[in-house]
């Protein structure tokens, strides 16, 4: 990767500025960046509630709050956003909101997509949809809402995702608004669980088995579209500024990274994620890749999982140090951490799918039952769990040739050293960034000027290190004697 790093002198005061803003599961970040380098020019943050079932006004009410600590958007000439995928905004016929909306990584959905999988047949939503259905999935929080909230599917005309209902909200709409303008993009539709790779369109048949009724659902616009502009009266954000189409937040991840084929990304943070990029869509039969769409009109092959970086928050917290200290410590056991094993499953696991497990430390003796220890099972455990997903997409054809590794949890050097020891591919680090909101950024630049900005990124490599099979193979056992399969 070449690199440019604009320092501040650089950055003139007339310059064109543009905003990205990322609703994630966590937060709601804001960035405004300057159009022609791409360079951060301020930022914004405020936090969302740590509840899996959510009144969606909350994620609203956060996007002003960070629009007004990145000090507004009176200067800014476009913006787009990029949000957690799969979680769904109910709406009635008016444009209110029937109920509050389960969260991707609601776990009250297991029981409503096994039942989507028995009615339909695993394989038949897969060749459909790309989609090994899961919990996650938009269709199986449409069965949720079905079976659990009969009013409010009875109530519930129209059916969004967060990021295309923050644009709406954006538009000037809400209750009472016009539920027409309501716009999404390739990437938000084919994380639904009702969009077919293969056509570009929904699956009408697929919500109605799930929900037993048919809904609006939102317009599927181009990467480079304008969704709308801003409506009057938002606090902070003027009348008149273009809104660009917007993305899932991975599709815009990978958007501001710029990967190619055979580029794989890892992104260790709320969730653990590897995607990579490829032409045609994929169909995995063996239940573990999802097919998404990425932002630029191409697909997103992508594995993920429910236990990540919160893994490591939990073990430094146990251990009463930092997150550095524990990355220290970890750093001071030998690879495979003396037999210790941690199964990281804290909040079940999507991949696999194993919703009731919790996680287990295995192979604990008065020996190895120590502090670095401990904290490298943690980390181990964790990117065990990882690595497994890279052999997901080796086994759709999908051939990794250099990894990048992003998130909250990459500066790690323990989570660096480990993962090198585990994975014989070249591993870029690419510069601390908020990418999602960076590729949101990317995505209103666009709605300026029709096409995506060329901005670069900065990354090291890291050197290689020697193999350590031992850690793997010890996941590998702890798994077989629990009886779970990978």
């Amino acid at each position: 990767m070449s690199a440019i790093r604009v320092t501040d002198s650089d950055h003139a005061s007339n310059a064109t500025l543009i905003a990205g803003i990322d609703s994630s599961t966590q937060s709601c970040k804001v960035t405004v960046r300057d159009l022609a380098t791409g360079k951060q020019v301020r930022w914004g943050k405020a936090s969302h509630p740590s509840s899996t079932i959510v009144d969606p006004e909350v994620w609203w009410e956060a996007l002003l709050t960070a629009v007004r600590r990145a000090g507004g958007f009176s200067d800014v000439s476009a913006i787009s956003i990029s949000g957690q995928q799969h979680t769904p905004i109910f709406l009635d016929v008016n444009g209110s909101v029937t109920t509050d909306s389960p969260l991707w990584n609601d776990l009250g959905s297991h029981s409503h997509m096994v039942a989507l999988n028995d009615e339909l047949g695993k394989d038949e939503w897969i060749k459909r949809t790309g989609l090994p259905i899961t919990l996650s999935d938009t269709v199986s929080k449409l069965r949720w809402l079905k079976d659990e909230r009969p009013d409010a599917a009875d109530r519930t005309f129209a059916v969004a995702v967060v990021h295309d209902w923050l644009s709406w909200r954006l538009m000037g709409e809400g209750p009472g608004g016009n539920l027409a303008r309501l716009m999404t993009d390739r990437s938000e539709a084919s994380g639904t669980g009702y969009w077919s790779p293969d056509n570009g369109d929904y699956c009408l048949d697929l919500v109605k088995h799930a929900l037993g009724k048919e809904v609006l659902l939102p317009k599927i616009l181009g990467p480079t579209d304008v969704a709308g502009v801003t409506g009057r009266g938002i606090p902070g954000i003027p009348e008149g500024i273009p809104i660009g189409v917007g993305s899932g937040d991975n599709a815009a991840a990978a958007l501001s990274l710029g990967i190619n084929n055979g580029d794989v990304v890892m992104s260790l943070g709320t969730s653990g994620v590897v995607y990579t990029r490829s032409d045609k869509s994929v169909h995995d039969l063996n239940g573990y890749v999802c097919n998404y769409a990425d932002a630029t009109g191409k697909h997103l092959p992508l594995v993920a999982t429910f236990n990540a970086a919160r893994n490591f928050e939990a073990g430094a917290a146990l251990l009463n140090c930092s997150y550095t200290e524990l990355s220290e410590l970890a750093l001071q056991a030998n690879p495979g951490a003396g037999g210790l094993t941690l199964l990281p499953f804290f909040e079940g696991e999507r991949t696999p799918d194993l919703p009731t497990a919790r996680a287990s430390l295995h192979d604990a003796t008065l020996g190895n039952f120590t502090r670095p220890n401990f904290a490298r099972a943690i980390i181990e455990g964790t990117l065990a769990s990882q690595v497994g997903m890279l052999d997901a997409l080796k086994q759709c054809g999908l051939e990794s040739q250099r990894l990048l590794l992003i998130g909250g949890a990459a500066p790690s050097a323990a989570v660096q050293t480990v993962l090198s020891q585990l994975v014989d591919l070249p591993m870029i680090i690419p510069e601390p960034d908020e990418y999602v909101a960076k590729g949101a950024a990317m995505q209103a630049a666009a709605a300026l000027d029709g096409e995506f900005p060329q901005w670069q990124v900065e990354a090291v490599q890291l050197p290689p290190m020697a193999h350590e099979s031992r850690i793997l193979d010890q996941h590998q056992s702890a798994m077989d004697r629990l009886g779970y399969l990978n």
